[in-house]
């Protein structure tokens, strides 16, 4: 018998895909990594533009706080490495929209890497944002 995947994966897929197209639509080229939301080796998202390449981890979560376990963050922090591209975390909380997290913006907690949204509100880094550091020279109108 085939497994359908659960509402939490089917909600982190759609979002995926959310952004996927969002930055299409302004005109960057986008890969959804095969395997993403299954395993931790590689970020959900690359988004490349002008010679620029931003590595992307999406997270749907609506609560106070966003947790990444310790194998997918150190994963993360090795892809960055490995290929000198941003990596951020892309956190879609409802009614709000996406905010954009470094991963040197995370704590390291006792069991998980984590970040609050109070701080992420106050660093305020939006899609716009993102795109304008990347691509300063453009008009960005997203409707996200």
């Amino acid at each position: 018998m085939i497994s359908l995947p659960n509402n939490r994966y089917q909600r982190g897929a759609r979002a995926e895909r959310e952004l996927l197209g969002t930055f299409y639509e302004t005109g960057w080229s986008v890969i959804r990594s095969s395997g993403s939301g299954v395993n931790a080796l590689s970020p959900d998202l690359l988004v490349a533009k002008d010679r620029v390449c931003i590595a992307i981890e999406c997270k749907a979560w609506d609560r106070g706080s966003l947790s990444i376990g310790p194998e997918q963050f150190l994963k993360l922090l090795e892809w960055e490495k490995n290929t000198s591209f941003p990596t951020y975390v892309a956190w879609r909380v409802n009614r709000k929209g996406w905010y954009f997290i470094r991963l040197d913006e995370f704590t390291k907690g006792e069991k998980n890497y984590n970040v609050t949204m109070k701080k992420v509100s106050e660093i305020n880094r939006l899609f716009d944002d993102v795109v304008r550091m990347f691509a300063p020279h453009e008009v960005v109108q997203a409707a996200v």
